[in-house]
């Protein structure tokens, strides 16, 4: 069956993460209570025992740890039922040596899946057997105001980045504490660009070091003692 693409639930940078309840990998949840005061990153795979989605979770499993470190949960989706995703992890973790231990959204009517606009539209034929459009490869950084900061999608034949989903979680994180935004391939420790809102003056004392590139372009190193 066809399912036709529902409306109003585009979800925007700025937008509020819509909240659910669900069985997941490791229980029921509410998803706001798991988030909490975190941040947190949603990612949703098209099914279970998939060879793409095998090595993404795999993956984000082992750099759990470094999201810990910047307070951040990590939760995924995957359209099928609890008990499938229990027997999948035991083969991702035997595949990539990981010890996956977040939980796997359970959404085999794809529920969550729309309230997150997570549906394949793009490639018709990605379907499962009974004809419903499974989930593409979306990623989600909601912040601890349940605010979505960043939004990712995936073709289904196309395996993330997931350094990239850490690196642009550094960027949203030292931008909030900061009044910096981040250039092209930033990562922690290159020069940040001063924000147009703070004025030559007002960097001269936030940013003793920085410089002026042109007019609308002033870089700055950021030591982690700045604020």
């Amino acid at each position: 069956m066809s399912i036709p693409k529902p409306e109003g639930n585009t979800l925007r940078l700025g937008s509020k993460a819509p909240n659910f309840q669900t069985e997941t990998s490791n229980g029921p949840i509410d998803f706001y209570d798991y988030i909490g005061d975190q941040w947190a990153v949603l990612f949703s795979h098209p099914d279970d025992f998939t060879p793409v989605c095998t090595t993404e979770l795999g993956a984000f499993a082992k750099l759990q740890p470094e999201f810990e470190k910047r307070n951040t949960k990590l939760i995924g989706l995957s359209a099928n039922g609890t008990e499938s995703h229990k027997a999948w992890i035991k083969d991702i973790d035997e595949i990539t040596g990981s010890k996956l231990t977040f939980p796997i959204i359970a959404d085999p009517k794809r529920e969550i899946a729309y309230k997150f606009d997570m549906i394949d539209y793009q490639d018709a034929t990605n379907v499962d057997d009974k004809g419903v459009q499974f989930t593409i490869r979306s990623v989600f950084i909601i912040d601890p105001k349940k605010t979505i900061r960043l939004i990712l999608a995936y073709p289904a034949s196309t395996g993330r980045n997931t350094a990239e989903v850490l690196r642009v979680l550094d960027s949203l994180q030292t931008g909030d504490k900061n009044r910096i935004t981040t250039p092209i391939n930033w990562v922690p420790g290159d020069d940040v660009i001063v924000h147009p809102s703070v004025s030559n003056e007002e960097a001269k004392t936030l940013f003793p070091k920085f410089r002026i590139v042109k007019p609308y372009l002033r870089l700055t190193p950021l030591d982690v003692t700045e604020k």
